[in-house]
């Protein structure tokens, strides 16, 4: 009985530690492996990809999550963006998350919300003004993002209305917010 305990508690009990890290050159190949894995062949074929193409992720908001070994378990790419103009017909700028994936075998164990609340912090400590993505309403919700604020804002095709969400990291940012999501930012060389 105590050596089917110990294996029951071994099966539960997290065998390694994970730390969130900023994302590297030596990353990247790891990083693409672990989307394809998690998202399959097709996710190249997303709007929110169809923005990312040709560009790099804003300044200090790519992340990873490492295991103890230094292997990469998860991964988020904030992307600058233009969300739009304002009612003055000013570009509002943002950011655009994403992918956000978990190595399938790491499930359950907290690295996406700990990926979601590193990269928010990142973001707003470097004085962005907003967050838009393109993912599951329940899960992103408990982190702030809402329908709301994107309800005038469009995405490339294709793309499900009842996903694009935003959260605000200054209030107001997004009010009157109108028009199609683009890519700003650095280019890729």
């Amino acid at each position: 009985m105590a050596a089917v305990l110990d294996t029951v508690r071994a099966f539960f009990a997290p065998t390694t530690t994970y730390t969130i890290d900023t994302e590297t050159p030596a990353d990247v190949v790891a990083r693409e492996n672990l989307l394809d894995r998690v998202m399959g062949p097709k996710r190249r074929k997303k709007s929110s990809e169809k923005i990312r193409r040709g560009r790099l992720p804003a300044e200090g908001l790519a992340l990873v999550a490492r295991d103890e070994t230094g292997h990469v378990i998860g991964t988020v790419r904030l992307w600058n963006v233009e969300a739009g103009i304002s009612q003055q017909g000013n570009p509002i700028e943002a950011l655009l998350l994403g992918p956000l994936a978990v190595d399938c075998t790491q499930e359950g164990r907290g690295i996406g919300g700990a990926l979601m609340r590193a990269a928010i912090a990142e973001a707003a400590k470097r004085g962005h003004g907003a967050i838009l993505l393109v993912g599951d309403a329940a899960y992103y919700e408990r982190f702030g993002f809402v329908a709301e604020k994107t309800r005038h804002l469009v995405m490339p095709d294709p793309f499900a209305r009842d996903r694009f969400l935003a959260l605000e990291l200054k209030p107001g940012w997004l009010d009157g917010a109108a028009g199609m999501i683009v890519a700003s930012g650095r280019k890729l060389a």
